[in-house]
C-alpha cells in the first residue's frame, strides 16, 4: 500500500521549492501525495501552481485585507486540522518558515502525524531577524520528524539543537531543481517592458526589498541609494519589482519615481522572474530566496539585511551582506559596476546551495526513512562549510 503524504504551503516561495518534490511524489509507486494550500498569499500563489499544473486537492482560501500573523495562524491551524482528520495521511511535508508552515507543523502535533520539513535548519539565531520566520522555522524544526537540510551548516544548526542525525538528511536546495524548468535561453517575457531593455549593452540590477523589518527608515535609504546609482552610472537599467504592502509602495514610489532608467514594476510570476535574474548584472534584495537562486545564475547577491540564514552564500563568496546604509550599499554596489575583477569573483564563486536534484534526494529519503529502501541515501556535500 502507498505511503500517504500531504503537502502543505500557502505562499509563492513554497509553492516554487515544494513544486519540484510533488512532481517526483505524483509519480512514484511508494508515495501518493495530496496538497493542500492555504493561500496566505493568493495571486501569486496561483501563478506558480499554474506554471507547474498543481491542482490542490484542498484550498482554505485564507487571505483577506488587512491581515495580522495572528489571523494567519489561527484559520490555517483550524483547516489544515480538517484536512489533516479527512485524509489521515501518514506524512505532512512542509516548507522553510512562513505562517503557514508552522500552522501546519503544529496541527500536525495536535493530530499524532509525523511532520517532514524541507529546507530544514537555517537560522540566525536572532528571533527578530527575520521576523516571523526564525521562529516559524525553529518551530517548526521542534515539531518536526524528519528534516531535509539543504546544506551541512543546516544540519550542523539542527545538531546543536539536540535533533537526531538519524532524521536529518542533507539534500540541496529544492529551488536550484525548479530552475532547471524555468529558465530559457530564448525567453520572453511576459511583462512587456522587460523585452526592450538592452541586457548586452547595459548592466542591468535586479532589486526586491519588502521584508517587514525594512519598512520605513531602512527601506527609505535603500530607495535613495538606487536613486543615487542610477544618476551616477548611466549604463545601469534597474528593475524593482516592487511589493503590492501598501507600505512599501508609499515609501518606494515617492524616492524612485521619475527616472527613465529606474523601471518600477508590478511583481513578477516566477518564469519572468527567474529569467530576469538570469540577464541582470547583479542582485540588490532583502530576500531569502533569491539568495539561493542568483548564485546558481551566476549573479553576484549584496543583501539587504544585517543577519543571513543563509551563510554559505557569503563564505562561498556568492553572497554579500550589505544592511540598510547608504554608504555601505553604494560602495559595494559601485564595486560590481565598475569593477570586474570584484564581479568575476562573486559570479564565478561555487553555488553551494544545489545541484538539481534535491527532490530527488528526498523523496529517496522518505523511502528510506520508512524502511522502503535499505541504503541512506549519501548526502549532498558539494561545498566543505
Amino acid at each position: 500500500m502507498k505511503l500517504k503524504a500531504l503537502a502543505v504551503f500557502g505562499t509563492r516561495p513554497e509553492a516554487i521549492k515544494m513544486a519540484p518534490l510533488i512532481k517526483i511524489l505524483n509519480k512514484s509507486k511508494e508515495i501518493g501525495c495530496k496538497v493542500a494550500v492555504t493561500a496566505q498569499h493568493r495571486e501569486m500563489l496561483d501563478q506558480v501552481l499554474s506554471l507547474f499544473n498543481i491542482k490542490p486537492e484542498y484550498d482554505l482560501n485564507i487571505m483577506e485585507e488587512k491581515q495580522t500573523l495572528s489571523d494567519i495562524t489561527i484559520k490555517a491551524l483550524k483547516g489544515i486540522e480538517k484536512v489533516i482528520i479527512q485524509e489521515n495521511p501518514d506524512i505532512i511535508l512542509v516548507h522553510g518558515d512562513t505562517t503557514t508552515t508552522f500552522a501546519a507543523a503544529l496541527a500536525s502535533f495536535y493530530r499524532g502525524k509525523r511532520v517532514g520539513h524541507v529546507e530544514a535548519g537555517l537560522r540566525t539565531d536572532n528571533k527578530w531577524f527575520p521576523f516571523p520566520e526564525e521562529i516559524n522555522r525553529k518551530l517548526a524544526g521542534s515539531l518536526a520528524d524528519i528534516h531535509f537540510a539543504p546544506t551541512k551548516k543546516a544540519k550542523q544548526n539542527l545538531l546543536r539543537e539536540g535533533v537526531s542525525p538519524d532524521t536529518i538528511f542533507i539534500t540541496g536546495n529544492t529551488v536550484i531543481d525548479a530552475l532547471k524548468v524555468t529558465v530559457k535561453k530564448d525567453y520572453t517575457f511576459s511583462t512587456a517592458l522587460l523585452n526592450d531593455i538592452d541586457y548586452i549593452n547595459k548592466k542591468v540590477i535586479l532589486v526586491t526589498a519588502h521584508r517587514r523589518e525594512n519598512i520605513g527608515q531602512p527601506l527609505k535609504n535603500i530607495c535613495k541609494t538606487i536613486k543615487r546609482l542610477a544618476e551616477e552610472f548611466t549604463n545601469l537599467e534597474i528593475i524593482y519589482p516592487v511589493h503590492y504592502n501598501p507600505s512599501v509602495r508609499s515609501i518606494v514610489f515617492p524616492i524612485l519615481n521619475g527616472n527613465d532608467r529606474i523601471h518600477l514594476i508590478d511583481p513578477l510570476d516566477t518564469r519572468d522572474m527567474h529569467n530576469l535574474m538570469n540577464r541582470s548584472h547583479f542582485l540588490l534584495t532583502d530576500s531569502g530566496g533569491l539568495q539561493e537562486e542568483a548564485p546558481a545564475l551566476g549573479k553576484p547577491v549584496l543583501v539587504l539585511r544585517d543577519v543571513t540564514e543563509r551563510p554559505e552564500g557569503v563564505e562561498a563568496g556568492t553572497v554579500r551582506i550589505v544592511g540598510t546604509s547608504q554608504d555601505i550599499i553604494y560602495r559595494e554596489a559601485k564595486k560590481l559596476i565598475v569593477n570586474d575583477r570584484e564581479y568575476n569573483k562573486m559570479a564565478e564563486a561555487v553555488n553551494p546551495y544545489g545541484d538539481g536534484y534535491a527532490s530527488e534526494r528526498i523523496y529517496k529519503s522518505l523511502l528510506y526513512y520508512y524502511g522502503i529502501i535499505k541504503e541512506r541515501p549519501v548526502d549532498y556535500l558539494p561545498y566543505t562549510v
